[in-house]
């Protein structure tokens, strides 16, 4: 098959399921920002997206496009470094013109699995879960302060938040390369737009986390 015989193929599946985790990652950021108008507005989207059908087929679907996402991920960069064989240990420098995002997507990418991975232990395994398995699960402020009551919980989500942000920026304009819709015009209008949209969504993220943080260690009751 095009998509899995051929390295373009792959870098399509890797642009295609990145864009998709972008958006979701939107989504995510507008759903918390829900709580800092009241844990009220919170819960009841945490309910209207517990273990419903639509909700389990969506997780199915957002999981088995992160799964893709890495595989791929892992699996360009053995290729690419197969292919360079011993020709990249004589590197001295790299070229001005390559980002430092570019060059350490890898390792980029490894601190945004170790920071899901933290995420949904502290969230998806509290909430839903439990409700799948048919046990109590926690309530979305009841998860939020479990994970946020806890200062260490702030500085290594803002260091997630930073990993994204940087495999964001490269990632979204070399999505659109990769499946031809960016030349040479469109290139620098796709690197402006995804640097502010990962600036915007990642700081909105940053945010949600202080205030979390600083309510549920009682410094602000608003």
């Amino acid at each position: 098959m095009w998509l899995t015989n051929s390295s373009v193929g792959r870098k399509v599946v890797m642009s295609v399921t990145g864009l998709f985790l972008i958006l979701f990652l939107t989504f995510h950021a507008l759903m918390n920002a829900v709580a800092l108008f009241g844990f009220k507005y919170y819960e009841a989207i945490c309910e209207f997206l517990g273990a419903n059908w639509y909700a389990l087929v969506g997780t199915a679907i957002l999981a088995g496009g992160f799964v893709l996402h890495i595989i791929f991920a892992f699996w360009l960069t053995f290729q690419n470094r197969k292919a360079r064989g011993n020709d990249r240990y004589e590197e001295s420098a790299k070229p001005a013109s390559v980002e430092w995002a570019s060059q350490n997507m890898l390792v980029l990418g490894i601190i945004v699995l170790c920071f899901m991975g933290l995420h949904l232990c502290q969230f998806w395994a509290k909430m839903q879960l439990p409700e799948i398995m048919g046990e109590h699960p926690l309530s979305g402020t009841d998860a939020l302060a479990l994970a946020f009551g806890n200062w260490w919980t702030l500085p290594i989500y803002l260091v997630g938040f930073c990993a994204l942000w940087f495999h964001i920026t490269h990632g979204f304009w070399s999505a659109f390369q990769t499946i031809g819709t960016a030349n040479e015009k469109w290139i620098c209008r796709f690197k402006c737009i995804g640097w502010w949209w990962a600036t915007i969504v990642m700081g909105l993220f940053a945010i949600e986390a202080i205030y979390f943080t600083l309510h549920f260690n009682n410094i602000i009751n608003c």
